[in-house]
């Protein structure tokens, strides 16, 4: 059941302002609203460590209430850091067009607060990395692939520069996570009017010529003209290539293709793709 609502994941990476832009772009195209999420790690929640079992090593009373102080301190500089990074993502978004935006903070893990509000969202954005990242391209946010583990909605993948998107790859290999991709295209009201192609990368076979047939046949059903190809190559390399040049300004994806079982939770090919693409991800469970 739709809940017309999208979740926004920020932090102080700079990849904070792209998930803001991409969620009040997805949300005028939708008519949801956002609810935008910070999640203050347990090293950032008020310390409740007891300190005065330190008298039985000599410390003094004034000592131990300085340290208490200082704690107080940074849980309150923590509480005011996280309050302002909602606040000004909740600009951002309803800047854009006058999207209903509403602001939570929460403490503890991130996948526990994943895993107890996703059924009040449709989507999930998060940006590729996280503040703990850096912009090394080969490190993606330790969040992501946990994420994408947990979640069973649609995880939108923001990079880090908003473009408004108007060509669409969606990437099917005959899995059933690829298989609901293509449907979801299809149903949903975020990609009409854009242009549309479904790609196979692989060999070329009456097998592969049925399946992105049947690809077009869904997404024409839902009022979407959609081109298809076949590229030879590796999936990662050549998708990646693809939007480099210009062909796609978002990826459309499953989250596991037919070789899963092998790989990590999320697959190889899917993790190699999220950190070499340039454009956003959307990936389906």
């Amino acid at each position: 059941m739709s809940t017309d609502t999208l979740i926004a994941l920020v932090d102080g990476s700079a990849y904070a302002e792209s998930v803001c832009h991409h969620a009040a772009w997805i949300a005028g195209r939708t008519g949801a609203g956002v609810k935008v999420y910070h999640v203050m790690g347990r090293r950032q929640a008020p310390d409740q460590q007891d300190l005065s079992g330190a008298i039985r090593l000599g410390a003094r009373s004034k000592l131990l209430e300085d340290l208490s102080a200082l704690d107080a301190q940074r849980a309150r500089l923590a509480q005011e850091h996280g309050r302002a990074i909602l606040e000004d993502a909740a600009a951002i978004i309803a800047a854009n067009g006058g999207v209903a935006v509403e602001t939570r903070l929460r403490h503890g893990d991130l996948i526990d607060t994943i895993t107890a509000k996703e059924d009040s969202g449709d989507m999930i954005i998060i940006g590729k990395r996280g503040e703990a990242a850096g912009m090394a391209a080969a490190h993606l946010g330790s969040n992501l692939e946990r994420i994408v583990r947990a979640a069973h909605k649609p995880v939108f993948v923001a990079n880090r520069a908003f473009q408004p998107v108007q060509r669409v790859l969606i990437a099917v290999d005959g899995g059933a996570s690829s298989l609901k991709a293509v449907d979801y295209v299809a149903r949903s009201p975020l990609f009409a009017g854009l242009a549309v192609c479904v790609v196979f990368v692989g060999r070329e076979t009456p097998e592969v010529a049925r399946m992105l047939g049947g690809a077009v046949a869904t997404l024409a059903a839902g009022g979407i003209a959609a081109e298809q190809c076949i590229q030879p190559g590796e999936p990662e390399k050549v998708l990646a290539d693809m939007a480099g040049q210009g062909q796609a300004g978002l990826l459309v994806m499953g989250a596991y293709g037919h070789s899963r079982v092998r790989h990590l939770i999320i697959g190889s090919t899917t993790t190699e793709m999220i950190r070499s693409c340039k454009v956003p991800v959307l990936l389906m469970r």
